[in-house]
């Protein structure tokens, strides 16, 4: 396997494997040559050579430097002397290859190290033997100087051959360029050991070839003796030099930390003075010490009337208790900082909120410990969230608490309740009538200001406990507080009822108005203030129901009706879903010719369980979940296709006019004419067969947003029908510039007919009306015979009601169509 070689370069591999090679072939001559010596030679050169490499596994460190010596020359040159190069040849490759053992894991280094001090004592030591037979056999046999000289030029060799071997493979892997005389100069040192230990081999050999082996063995414990000496020096110059640099580092150690506490003491005064909250040293007894210029500031007073000042002088007089207690606590080491807020007086007079932040502070050892103060002043912060606060719990148009806080205070009162049943109180649910429509004819700023007005009017009929909010809108609530009986509430409903009604004189002219009230007590045991809501919002829509400006109580009674109307709501889900309802037809007459101008479409339900539903009760269910635009959209679409089917199965009947019934809350739905046109498209009827009736409390409540899709609606072509008209009182005047094209008289106005004067002259007026401003009339209900009559005389054209015939199925409308006489089918 060969040796990895990641790290080499090239060039440093070339040279790897030449040095190698060339070392391996010199060791193996080297070998070769000391296998061909007697016995008693090898063992001895074997006992050098392991001598030679014992030393090599304890190396001495050169102090100063990463290099180590191991001493073994002095055998190496003793072997070159007394056995030849062979013999040093294989001592140097024995003590290189345990070196590198020891300091190396590669192999590139356990091969490599051996191979190259082989061949350096190798090519040295041919060379110093070859120059001492030339001197021997032209001087005879050289003298101890010679010898000594010789030994020292051979040192020096050894020393050049083997360092540059080494060294230059280094410096080849690191990729820089060879300058062996640079390396032999970082290392001459290494000479020096090198000449001494040859000069001491010389004299050993010299005594060993006159007095013969007993020199080399009384010279061991002397070379041991040198070694040991020459190891405890140079521990002990290592030991001194790490001494001396322990001494350096403790010296720039204190050095560093002696500039960090100055740098440390700049950087806490830099800070000091220039910090933007005001700072303080303080004397445990609250004498200033120092003070930096942001504090200056905030006391508004200057360093020099700040120093030796008593701090607590500054704050107000009823939170310097607050202050002794906070900093007894720093005295006492029960905690290590306080904060606190204080009332504080400018030199102006000027109160303040400051922020203090109080710990201990020691500048050194040497120093006495005080106290330093963090103060900030937090007055214009405070004040923004207050001012947030009251905005977070107020509503900004009135004032008033709003729904946030109001549920806060009930949850209280809720609660309040739980706890003593002696305490007592009342919701007021208020809903001021008709104020959408003051809002639509004289702008959102005339409603804002109305608000505003009858805000303060409720307001100063509550007593101090009590507590009125704006829910939204022209929605309020009241909570009355330690009632002591429902009358106080209903006495407040009365008061606050009649301040209603007075005028209110706005910048576009004078309002009136009137509020519908629903109220409830605590009595009824709630757990949370959404059920008192709940149930103070249910007996408001009962006093709408009785007509507006009423108050109404909240009992049982009204709950078991809520209760009934969620699960007519379901049902009525239920029936959309699963087809229970069915439509029928009520025909309209010409009253003259007794002939069918026209069906009213009229929606039935037959609940499995209960049978048949009043349409005035679900429709009303509808209207208020919202329902009632898929249950018109599928009335519509049922209708048309039913007329479709007529026209197909009954010749003639193209004139025949379809009556659907709209709701208020379609007709406001953006988007609603659109549907309508490509409901009648799809059942290719024409728009003028198709009529929609619209209540006349439409014209008065929503008709600013329901007149853009009325408008689109008698564009497109499709009639627009006044149902129940009469009963909403609207301007004769309005009626002028609306798209309608049809007025229906109510039923209650037919009914007093020829019972009462008063009764006929209203339903002339209308009809006289109608006519002058070319519209259809339509009369309801007729029942009667003279009715009739009496409509014909006074000119009405069209006619509906059980007389003439009452609503009938599909089926019997399309017999009545293929008969040319009345008739009467009941349904």
């Amino acid at each position: 396997m060969f040796p990895r070689m990641d790290d080499y370069n090239a060039s440093a591999k070339a040279y790897w494997w030449t040095t190698a090679i060339v070392g391996a072939i010199a060791l193996a001559l080297a070998l070769k040559g000391v296998a061909a010596m007697p016995r008693g030679a090898i063992l001895q050169i074997a006992f050098g050579t392991f001598v030679a490499g014992l030393t090599g596994a304890f190396p001495i460190r050169v102090p100063g430097s990463k290099t180590s010596i191991t001493g073994a020359e002095l055998v190496i040159f003793l072997l070159l002397l007394l056995y030849g190069p062979e013999a040093a040849a294989v001592a140097a490759a024995a003590e290189a290859a345990v070196g590198s053992w020891r300091t190396s894991t590669r192999w590139t280094s356990r091969l490599g190290s051996p191979a190259m001090a082989g061949l350096a004592m190798y090519a040295c030591g041919t060379a110093f033997a070859d120059t001492v037979d030339f001197v021997a056999r032209h001087s005879g046999a050289p003298t101890l100087a010679v010898l000594v000289l010789l030994l020292l030029c051979l040192a020096l060799a050894y020393f050049a051959a083997g360092t540059l071997l080494m060294a230059s493979l280094i410096t080849l892997k690191a990729g820089q360029p060879l300058r062996p005389l640079q390396i032999l100069r970082d290392h001459l040192w290494l000479a020096l050991v090198y000449c001494a230990s040859a000069a001491i081999a010389g004299l050993i050999y010299v005594g060993y070839d006159k007095l013969g082996a007993g020199i080399v063995l009384a010279a061991i414990p002397v070379i041991a003796v040198v070694l040991l000496t020459h190891r405890l020096y140079l521990g002990h110059l290592e030991a001194t030099e790490q001494a001396k640099h322990a001494a350096e580092r403790q010296a720039a150690e204190a050095t560093r930390h002696l500039a960090d506490l100055q740098k440390s003491e700049s950087r806490f005064q830099n800070a000091f003075s220039h910090a933007a909250i005001g700072m303080a040293l303080v004397t445990d007894d609250r004498y200033i010490l120092q003070a930096n210029p942001a504090l200056c500031e905030i006391l508004g007073r200057s360093a020099q009337q700040l120093m030796g000042s008593d701090f607590s002088s500054f704050i107000h007089a009823d939170d310097v208790h607050f202050l002794t207690e906070g900093l007894s606590t720093l005295a006492s080491s029960a905690a290590t900082t306080c904060s606190l807020e204080l009332r504080c007086a400018r030199s102006d007079r000027k109160e303040l909120l400051i922020s203090l932040h109080a710990s201990l502070f020691t500048a050194s050892e040497a120093d006495a410990p005080c106290l330093i103060f963090q103060v900030q002043d937090i007055t214009a912060r405070r004040q923004a969230e207050t001012r947030l606060q009251h905005i977070a719990n107020h509503d900004d148009l009135t004032g008033l608490p709003n729904r946030a806080h109001f549920f806060d205070q009930l949850t209280r009162a809720v609660r309040a309740v739980k706890h003593d049943p002696d305490f007592r109180f009342a919701v007021l649910f208020l809903d001021f009538d008709r104020f959408k429509t003051i809002n639509d004819s004289l702008g959102h700023r005339a409603g804002d200001d109305l608000l505003v007005v009858l805000a303060k009017r409720i307001a100063a009929q509550l007593r101090p406990t009590d507590v009125v909010a704006r829910l939204g809108g022209d929605e309020f609530a009241i909570l009355v507080r330690n009632l002591r009986h429902e009358r106080e509430a209903i006495a407040l409903a009365d008061r606050l009822q009649s301040v209603v009604r007075e005028p209110v004189r706005l910048h576009s002219g004078e309002v009136s108005t009137s509020v519908s009230i629903g109220i409830t007590v605590s009595a009824f045991d709630y757990e949370s203030p959404d059920d008192v809501m709940r149930d103070a919002d249910i007996a408001m829509y009962r006093a709408k129901a009785q007509g507006r400006a009423q108050y109404a109580l909240f009992d049982s009674g009204l709950h078991a009706d809520v209760s009934s109307q969620l699960e007519m709501e379901s049902a009525l889900r239920r029936a959309l879903d699963q087809a229970q309802l069915n439509l029928v037809y009520q025909p309209i007459f010409d009253l003259r010719t007794r002939q069918v101008t026209g069906v009213e479409t009229l929606c039935r339900w037959t609940h499995p369980e209960r049978g048949a539903v009043p349409p005035e009760r679900f429709i009303r269910v509808a209207e208020e979940t919202g329902m009632i635009v898929q249950l018109g959209a599928w009335v519509l679409e049922q209708a048309c296709r039913q007329l479709s089917a007529w026209q197909k199965s009954v010749p003639g009947v193209s004139s025949l006019l379809l009556h659907v019934n709209v709701s208020v809350v379609q007709l406001v739905q953006p988007g609603f004419a659109q549907r309508v046109k490509e409901i009648i498209e799809r059942a290719k009827l024409k728009p003028a067969q198709v009529a929609l009736e619209v209540t006349e409390s439409v014209l008065i409540d929503r008709l600013s947003a329901a007149l853009p899709n009325l408008r689109q609606l008698r564009e497109y072509g499709v009639q627009i029908s006044i149902d129940d008209f009469g009963t909403g009182y609207s301007s004769f005047g309005s009626m002028v510039d609306l798209p309608i094209g049809e007025i229906k008289i109510d039923r209650s106005f037919v009914n007093r007919l020829a019972r009462s004067g008063e009764g006929e002259e209203v339903v002339r007026a209308i009809i006289a009306m109608g006519h002058a401003i070319g519209k259809r009339v339509v009369a309801e209900g007729i029942e009667t015979e003279p009715q009739q009559r009496k409509l014909v005389e006074l000119g009405c054209e069209g006619g509906q009601g059980y007389l003439l015939a009452r609503p009938l199925a599909p089926w019997d409308v399309e017999t009545m169509l293929k008969e040319p006489r009345l008739h009467t089918v009941a349904a």
